[in-house]
């Protein structure tokens, strides 16, 4: 039971105050979510963006983290079984800076921060979820609770509009 609710421990690495917005960093953040470490690094490695070098030393950083914090506290941490669980990018702080305008006026605009976060999480191998399956028990149905019936909406046909100019045949007779 108490392998059954074993905890899945996350990793995670973090590059703060990139000199990018977070909508372009999610971009790249975007392909890799959810991937095997490996084709995760190879997707970035590869990718075209600006920001998918400094994403691809936050991945390996969150694994580097992995296998020192694994090493540290005497865990069993397969990088092979390792896969991003989450990529994110949030807004930091905005710079504010002023751009020379016509007639000696001045705009301003923002210059936009991003931090930049990947969790990494180990994988649990099919053997181990069907032994954590068949530890835990099934929920017993609780007696007396009737399943809400669904209704299916009939459609109603539409109704025709009544003409509403006056028939072609008394014009006809002016």
């Amino acid at each position: 039971m108490a392998k059954a609710a074993e905890k899945i421990r996350e990793f995670r690495a973090e590059a703060k105050f990139q000199r990018t917005s977070p909508q372009k960093a999610k971009l790249v953040l975007d392909l890799i979510k959810g991937l095997r470490v490996e084709q995760a690094l190879n997707t970035v490695h590869f990718s075209t963006k600006r920001m998918a070098p400094v994403v691809e030393k936050v991945l390996r950083s969150a694994i580097q983290n992995a296998t020192y914090v694994s090493q540290e506290q005497g865990l069993d941490v397969d990088v092979d079984n390792l896969y991003v669980r989450t990529a994110i990018a949030n807004e930091g702080p905005r710079m504010k800076r002023i751009r020379p305008a016509p007639m000696g006026r001045a705009f301003r605009y923002q210059r936009r921060l991003a931090h930049i976060i990947v969790t990494v999480a180990e994988k649990k191998s099919a053997t181990a979820i069907s032994a954590a399956a068949d530890a835990a028990p099934a929920p017993a149905a609780k007696k007396g609770t009737k399943k809400a019936a669904t209704k299916t909406a009939a459609k109603k046909p539409a109704a025709k509009k009544a003409a509403a100019k006056k028939p072609v045949a008394k014009k006809a007779a002016k």
